[in-house]
């Protein structure tokens, strides 16, 4: 059926995060063939509550679009929307799921325990749920509806963060929302404001392109020769005590005669190298100074 668009609630808008890209391309599919798939509504008559469809919906008013493809659920306002979150589970994540519940909660009623039941999980599942859109500012929340921010990187990173200090959280995000930031960079900010100094908290929360750029080039830069060197040593170390391990296990009395002739060799090139080594270190040692 058509639906005028003045007929629609959009009153569940606000549980879908936004896909810039994937709308952009939505608009441009429906300017060239149309809408192809209905959304879903329920009610009658003059109004209908929006269930599933509100890309395509904005998309068609960005078009001076009137109607629009319909399917009417007979079902209760409350069914209708578990029935649609059961239809396209595996694509939703915390955040979505937290929003639903919460969404239940307040217009529904609904207990922790049909929660529960409902959503197939235990009611410490369904707090810990909650308890992400409970620690995380709802300025960010709102960035992770329009597509600024991950919702990966938001659940990850800025809920803990938010726990601990929910104003710092909210500045961060404000700050690097410009900036369309991937998960590993906003990892590197978390990271960096966890182990940082007051200062470097600062910079972060101020200018966290600057730290991200300065870390960079932190990484890019070659290891010193004294590093090499200790990396070198470190490995040498991890590697006999790794043959250690499986001398000690008794596989030389194992070994076939031509087998352990090729270890020998392999041992005395080694042991010739390592003397090399050792003689090296100690005579630079001792003119040190």
């Amino acid at each position: 059926m058509e639906v005028e668009l003045h007929q629609l609630t959009l009153r569940y808008e606000r549980l879908r995060k936004r896909h810039p890209r994937a709308e952009r391309s939505l608009l441009t599919s429906l300017a060239e063939i149309g809408q192809q798939t209905p959304v879903v509504v329920v009610g009658e008559a003059e109004r209908f509550v929006l269930i599933d469809g509100y890309k395509r919906v904005r998309a068609l008013r960005r078009l001076a679009s009137d109607v629009v493809l319909a399917t009417c659920w007979e079902l209760e306002e409350v069914e209708a929307l578990l029935l649609e979150r059961g239809l396209r589970r595996g694509s939703e994540d915390a955040l979505d799921q937290a929003w639903l519940l919460a969404e239940l909660q307040e217009r529904f009623g609904c207990s922790l325990e049909q929660l529960a039941r409902r959503f197939e999980h235990s009611k410490s599942w369904v707090s810990g749920r909650l308890g992400l859109i409970q620690s995380l500012p709802g300025s960010v929340q709102e960035q992770v509806r329009l597509g600024a921010l991950s919702a990966h990187a938001a659940m990850k990173y800025l809920v803990p963060m938010a726990r601990t200090e929910a104003a710092a959280a909210e500045k961060l995000a404000t700050a690097i929302v410009p900036l369309k930031p991937t998960t590993r960079e906003v990892a590197a900010l978390y990271a960096g404001w966890q182990s940082g100094s007051t200062r470097t908290r600062e910079l972060i929360l101020s200018s966290p392109k600057l730290y991200l750029e300065a870390k960079a080039q932190r990484s890019a830069a070659p290891p010193s020769a004294t590093q090499r060197l200790l990396d070198d040593l470190g490995a040498l170390g991890g590697i006999a005590r790794r043959a250690l391990r499986v001398l000690q296990e008794g596989l030389l009395q194992q070994l076939l005669e031509n087998e352990r002739l090729e270890v020998g060799h392999a041992f005395a090139r080694a042991k010739a190298d390592l003397q090399r080594l050792i003689h090296r270190i100690e005579l630079e040692s001792g003119h040190v100074g």
